[in-house]
């Protein structure tokens, strides 16, 4: 019992014997029977929980080390969260104040009262929730923010490119008149080597007639002075004779004397009065080479004055023939004053004669240089007028078949020709801004009418009068006087250069057309507007007026002929037959049919 007491207390049998290693005695070990192993278990137990607490450690230890291996240095390491912060904080973040005190109140009841397990966390799945919506959220906001900055650049991208566009057709448009400039430049400069010779030669001229002139001042004096002096000598000679008759004896006679007879005076013979009328009349013929006095002499009486005529039924009309006779574009057309016939103006720098409605060919010209866009017959019909991108006009006779005449004072091309109804004057319109009235007979230019600033288009004579309209691509039609050379009305009212003008029979109302498709009618008597259709949105390029002046038919780029009410400017009828631009409509003169080109 001792020796397992003293086993229990740390002492052993070694530790007694030297202890006492100095007695002789000598001690025996005494085995103790206990009564039984609850000493042995219980030691046997402890050594149990000894080993275990020992493994246990070293495990923790163990994990612990390992944790912290694999948590890198300069890093934190996030606890989970428990589940009363989770829900504290959903609570705050949704602003769920009262429901945040009523769950803070009944779980700290729970924990004090012990029902309540402190090991609960929120699970991972959560949290990793939670961070994937505020990082969703921040994306969503980084997204907004990009569409705006997105947009903005977009809606910059519109603005340059507007601007792009808008500078790109600036460009093109300051391009092109930078061509028409130095075509413009190029044309005065050949405009003034044409005028320098000129000049030069006016200037010779001018210096010679002086020279004839004081010439002729020297002689005048001289003669004068002789003849001054020749009446004086001759005055004292006169006096004495007219002295000496008054003295002399007058001699008496009786009617019927021989010497009465012999001194009377024998009378002229009387010629018959036809003949020295015929005499007199071919003197005047041979002695006019001018046909000039048509327009400063009396006008002839208009025959259409006092008549009236139906409107022509163009809404009933369709294209009946179409032709082809010339290689270029047909820019004009007129119709023969008396037959069916039809001459056409081209761009192969040739006219063609036709006879209608067959189509036959009966005569061509040639002789122009460049493109004939005017034509017009003389309206005795032998004759025909043509003006050209040559800058020429040429007179062309039928009989002789040739020309007989060629005007070449225009500087730049001419872009029509018209008769007066006399047939003795012809006037020109040109690009180089003047109309020109030729004398015919005289072979010579009698006039230029100035005063548009731009392209005169065209040109028309008020019928059986001395006046004419001009439309000009300065936006203006005008009026001008052919014996005074001025402009006596002017209308306005044109947005863009004004093609074509076309007067009445009667010569009281005027048609004029434009670039914008614009078709206005002119009282010529009141000098105002009548009315204002739209033809087209393209140019309109020629006007005609039937004989009753009630019908207006314009041909437009669009290849497109439109007949308009003369009176209201209501559209009448719309014929297409052209595939490209209609040129110019014509009327034939009884108004059966009409003839366009293009």
């Amino acid at each position: 019992m001792a020796a397992a007491v003293d086993a229990s207390r740390g002492i052993t049998p070694d530790l007694l014997a030297g202890a006492d290693s100095d007695d002789d005695f000598e001690y025996e070990e005494v085995e103790v029977m206990s009564d039984d192993g609850a000493d042995e278990a219980a030691s046997e137990d402890l050594d149990a929980a000894l080993r275990s607490l020992a493994a246990f450690t070293s495990k923790n230890g163990a994990g612990t080390q390992q944790a912290r291996a694999q948590t890198p240095p300069g890093t934190t390491s996030k606890k989970p969260e428990v589940m009363d912060d989770f829900l504290r904080n959903f609570f705050v973040k949704m602003g769920l104040a009262r429901t945040c005190e009523t769950f803070e109140a009944e779980w700290y009841e729970l924990k004090a009262t012990g029902r309540l397990d402190a090991g609960h966390l929120v699970p991972d799945i959560y949290l990793r929730n939670s961070e994937l919506e505020e990082e969703v959220a921040s994306l969503r906001r980084e997204l907004e923010g990009a569409r705006e900055i997105a947009s903005k650049a977009s809606a910059t991208w519109d603005k340059f490119r507007k601007e792009r566009d808008f500078h790109r057709m600036h460009h093109k448009r300051v391009a092109q008149e930078k061509n028409k400039l130095v075509l413009d430049i190029k044309r005065l400069k050949e405009h003034y080597a044409k005028y320098e010779p000129t000049i030069l030669e006016l200037k010779r001229k001018y210096e010679t007639m002086t020279k004839e002139k004081m010439l002729a001042s020297i002689e005048r004096d001289k003669v004068t002075a002789r003849l001054e002096a020749l009446t004086t000598a001759t005055r004292p000679s006169a006096a004495r004779a007219a002295g000496g008759a008054a003295a002399a004896p007058a001699p008496t006679t009786t009617a019927g004397s021989p010497a009465a007879n012999a001194r009377a005076p024998v009378p002229a013979p009387t010629q018959p009065l036809a003949a020295t009328t015929t005499a007199t009349g071919s003197a005047a013929t041979a002695g006019r080479k001018s046909g000039w006095a048509t327009i400063t002499g009396a006008q002839l009486p208009n025959p259409f004055q006092e008549l009236e005529f139906p409107p022509a039924p163009i809404k009933g009309w369709s294209c009946t023939k179409q032709f082809k006779g010339h290689l270029l574009s047909v820019a004009n057309v007129a119709m023969h004053p008396t037959k069916p016939i039809l001459v056409t103006a081209s761009d192969d720098k040739t006219w063609k004669m036709w006879h209608l409605p067959a189509g036959d060919l009966i005569m061509c010209g040639e002789g122009h240089k460049d493109w004939v866009a005017g034509v017009d017959f003389h309206p005795a019909g032998h004759s025909l007028a043509t003006g050209s991108g040559d800058n020429t006009v040429k007179i062309w006779d039928f009989e002789k078949q040739k020309c007989v005449l060629t005007f070449s004072e225009h500087k730049q091309a001419v872009w029509g020709v018209r008769y007066h109804a006399a047939g003795d004057v012809l006037a020109s319109c040109s690009l180089d801004h003047t109309v020109r009235l030729w004398d015919v007979p005289a072979g010579r230019c009698r006039t230029a009418l100035r005063g548009h600033v731009d392209s005169v288009n065209d040109v028309v004579w008020q019928p059986y009068g001395a006046a004419l309209a001009t439309a000009s691509s300065d936006k203006t039609v005008s009026i001008w006087d052919a014996r005074s050379g001025l402009c006596t009305q002017t209308f306005y009212g044109h947005q863009n250069s004004c093609n074509a003008v076309a007067f009445t029979r009667t010569g009281t109302v005027l048609a004029s057309t434009d670039a914008d498709g614009i078709v206005k009618l002119w009282d010529t008597r009141m000098v105002a507007e009548i009315v204002t259709a739209e033809a087209s949105q393209s140019p309109a390029n020629k006007c005609a007026f039937d004989r009753s002046g009630r019908v207006l038919v314009v041909a437009s780029d669009d290849g497109r002929v439109r007949g308009f009410n003369g009176n209201n400017g209501e559209l009448l009828c719309e014929l297409n037959a052209h595939s490209d631009a209609a040129q110019a409509v014509v009327f034939d003169p009884t108004d059966q049919f009409m003839v366009t080109c293009g």
